[in-house]
């Protein structure tokens, strides 16, 4: 039988700023219908990582697959590919309608999943991105990367801000994305609980290279490894 081919597959990363070489080296994988969470203190390089897997950060050196062919460099490259990215900060377009929002995503996306997932934004479909809640935001920017019939979700603190009974149903959306869509996730998140609650397994980073891989459930148990890498 041959060896399954991770849904994602990134190898040797490098990417920086300017002459800054934020991260290094950096290898990962994530099977299909998988999520895993990619862990580590402030500024150790979790947003460079998934931005620049998502091309909308130039990578000095490495390459990332999707289902074990090369996803290009550029972002719409990789968007074609199947990877699509919820940002921090959701960057949502504040001047135009959650309808214009999700409708800027669709690459042949379903609407009405969308509005299943999210009946909020059923509701809300003609009100300005300026006028949604911080979780209603969240939630558009979740159905605008759906919007793209991704194979890969790559989610940079979906968590931050919100109040936790939002955060309860971020994890559960993402539960229900890799049972009913077979989504695979690469989730970085400062929310320890959230992360381990979703995750597979992690991956931990420390001044832009991954020092730690573990299994969730493990690392849960590992409060000497999380006490030295994550200071919790």
């Amino acid at each position: 039988m041959p060896a399954e081919v991770d849904r994602l597959a990134v190898r040797g990363l490098t990417a920086g700023y300017g002459g800054i070489q934020a991260i290094r080296e950096v290898g990962l994988r994530v099977g299909a219908g998988e999520a895993v969470a990619l862990l580590g203190r402030n500024g150790a390089g979790k947003t460079t990582t998934l931005m620049a897997i998502a091309g909308a950060l130039p990578r000095r050196a490495g390459e990332v697959l999707v289902d074990g062919s090369p996803a290009g460099a550029r972002s719409f490259q990789v968007s074609r590919q199947g990877v699509a990215l919820v940002p921090q900060g959701r960057r949502i377009f504040p001047n135009l309608t959650v309808q214009e929002n999700l409708a800027l995503g669709d690459r042949g996306g379903d609407l009405e999943l969308i509005h299943t997932l999210f009946p909020v934004l059923r509701e809300r479909a003609a009100a300005k991105g300026s006028a949604l809640s911080g979780g209603e935001q969240q939630m558009l920017a979740v159905g605008r990367a759906l919007m793209t019939r991704p194979r890969v979700l790559l989610m940079d603190e979906p968590s931050e801000g919100l109040a936790p009974q939002v955060v309860r149903l971020i994890g559960e959306l993402i539960g229900r994305l890799r049972r009913e869509r077979d989504l695979s996730i690469l989730i970085a998140e400062q929310n320890l609980a959230l992360a381990l609650e979703v995750a597979d397994r992690v991956y931990v980073l420390e001044r832009g290279e991954i020092v730690h891989e573990a299994d969730a459930a493990g690392f849960r148990d590992d409060r000497e490894t999380q006490r030295r890498f994550l200071g919790v």
